[in-house]
């Protein structure tokens, strides 16, 4: 069966742009991600999403999960448990390995859920 796939519009718009700083992801005192690579993605009326590139991520701590989800503007999400210092967090970390076009600078970029890790952005100063 097939998906429904929409076109972000004036009703339903999408953005993502460069965060244009420093962001950095810690669980505890654990720092999980470091990046100056970020983007922020802003859809319609959801609180926007920031997503690093999966480069800037510490892989060792992440474990793949079996968990998908779909979003008819973006596409097929895949999830990662968070694993640190012993702890699981399930399904804290998601990416979309193939967005649709509308998002597709957001391949090969993660984004957590902000209840599960805090978030630190550093705006790069003007220059």
């Amino acid at each position: 069966m097939a998906r429904e796939r929409l076109t972000p519009g004036p009703e339903h718009p999408i953005t993502v742009e460069p965060a244009g700083g420093r962001v950095v992801v810690r669980a505890g005192d654990v720092v999980v991600a470091d990046s100056e690579s970020a983007q922020i993605l802003r859809e319609a009326k959801y609180p926007p999403v920031v997503y690093l590139p999966l480069a800037d991520v510490n892989s060792s701590m992440l474990r793949d999960s079996a968990s998908t989800t779909y979003c008819p503007f973006k596409g097929e999400a895949n999830y990662f448990d968070l694993v640190v210092d012993g702890g699981v967090s399930e399904d804290a970390v998601w990416v979309y390995r193939d967005p649709y076009d509308a998002v597709s600078t957001i391949a090969g970029h993660v984004a957590f859920y902000p209840d599960r890790v805090q978030m630190q952005t550093e705006v790069a100063a003007a220059r």
